[in-house]
């Protein structure tokens, strides 16, 4: 494995909450941010670090995610999760960090709203179906 492996969101949340150094990254769109919610950290003290793994509304992979991450502030020695809508796209991110140095990065398994279901719907897993903090704006 090219990263330091998958996590629930319940065991993401818990490094959050326990690691002063663990970092939260949203690697979802811009529309996904606006429509659908974001991971709300604020109970702990920190902040969701926001950077599109693919750009909006093209769907091309942002050349500039590792230069944003480390200008987001995130270390070689912080612990980084990434989380996307289902847990795939946060799995390139992870790799993508480990790639640059971040020795301990972890992708969220289900991401923040989960795979499709047998109706095709999203939401029954994840984060937010948790009940995880999350806001939507």
């Amino acid at each position: 494995m090219s990263y330091s492996g998958d996590i629930t969101p319940q065991e993401a949340w818990e490094k959050l909450e326990n690691d002063p150094k663990a970092v939260l990254v949203d690697c979802r769109t811009r529309a996904e941010w606006a429509f659908v919610g974001v991971p709300d950290l604020e109970v702990i003290g920190k902040q969701t670090v926001f950077i599109e793994w693919t750009t909006f509304p093209d769907g091309v992979p942002n050349s500039s995610f590792v230069d944003q991450l480390r200008a987001a502030g995130v270390s070689d020695d912080n612990e980084v999760i990434f989380i996307c809508r289902s847990g795939h796209r946060s799995i390139g991110a992870a790799q993508a960090a480990t790639a640059d140095g971040v020795s301990a990065a972890y992708n969220v398994l289900d991401g923040f709203e989960g795979g499709l279901d047998e109706n095709d719907h999203r939401g029954a897993t994840g984060w937010r179906a948790l009940n995880l903090p999350w806001r939507q704006s």
